[in-house]
């Protein structure tokens, strides 16, 4: 069985590995010191990266605010839904607000568009 997680928690968890990367490439250019020139270039790389970081956080804080808030009926705590399925953020109980999916087994896949 696959492994899934809250929407927004995988999106927060992926701006936080890019800080990581970039602390990391910015590390490397430390190896490059007799070269101003790569050092800088791994510095800014890096600053490249933990930039995209701040994006992805304040995007996630924006779609945060559209998401809908409901009571998780396992832990009974708060929790968001981002499209039609989502995972409770603290359980990981599946949660769905379209009827015509209620008892169904769990698929992200429910949240892609089809076409005709």
């Amino acid at each position: 069985m696959a492994k899934y997680s809250s929407k927004i928690n995988k999106i927060r968890s992926f701006a936080l590995i890019l800080i990581f990367v970039g602390f990391l490439v910015m590390y490397l250019g430390i190896f490059f010191r007799q070269s101003a020139l790569l050092m800088t270039l791994f510095m800014l790389l890096g600053m490249l990266f933990i930039i995209a970081s701040t994006g992805v956080y304040f995007w996630i804080g924006m779609l945060s605010t559209k998401t809908v808030q409901v009571v998780c009926p396992n832990c009974g705590k708060h929790t968001k839904i981002l499209g039609k399925v989502d995972m409770c953020m603290y359980c990981n109980e599946p949660l769905t607000l379209d009827r015509n999916l209620e008892g169904k087994e769990f698929d992200e896949k429910y949240n892609k568009k089809s076409r005709p």
